[in-house]
């Protein structure tokens, strides 16, 4: 996905936990979309800071996990829910069973961080076990982009 692109719809008729989430809902803040899979021991390390970030900018920043399966085994709600409970995954949390958001993202890799503008254009990727201070730091400037 290119720098500036608009953010993609979430589909309808999908499982969600944590409560479901439109685009509309999304208008107006700043949009952190996270990429994990319980498979993924570095998604898992990662998580305390995501939730992190949930929490401290809770009234300025939307915050949005999508579970992508990495193999058949990723595929059990069940799991996925009891793994998102574990980890203190709160957030709304859209579960990719079929990798057709992860397409609309063109997104290949968990964990992937997306951070979107107040208007819903693209303004950071990350994937992998990047540093997490680079995330934060792109994130503070659109966060203060947005007061202003």
């Amino acid at each position: 996905m290119k720098l500036y692109t608009q953010i993609p719809s979430f589909l309808e008729d999908a499982v969600w936990l944590n409560g479901e989430v439109t685009n509309e809902e999304l208008e107006g803040k700043p949009t952190f979309i996270h990429f994990w899979s319980i498979s993924c021991h570095l998604c898992k390390v990662a998580m305390p800071k995501i939730n992190q970030f949930r929490d401290q900018y809770l009234d300025r920043l939307n915050v949005i996990s999508v579970h992508m399966p990495r193999s058949e085994s990723d595929l059990n709600v069940e799991e996925i829910t009891k793994q998102a409970v574990e980890h203190d995954i709160s957030q709304p949390t859209f579960v990719d069973q079929h990798k057709l958001l992860s397409e609309a993202y063109e997104n290949k890799y968990v964990p992937a961080y997306y951070l979107f503008d107040p208007k819903g254009k693209l303004r950071h990727y990350q994937a992998g076990g990047s540093t997490m201070k680079m995330l934060e730091n792109r994130l503070l400037r659109v966060l203060d982009e947005a007061k202003k």
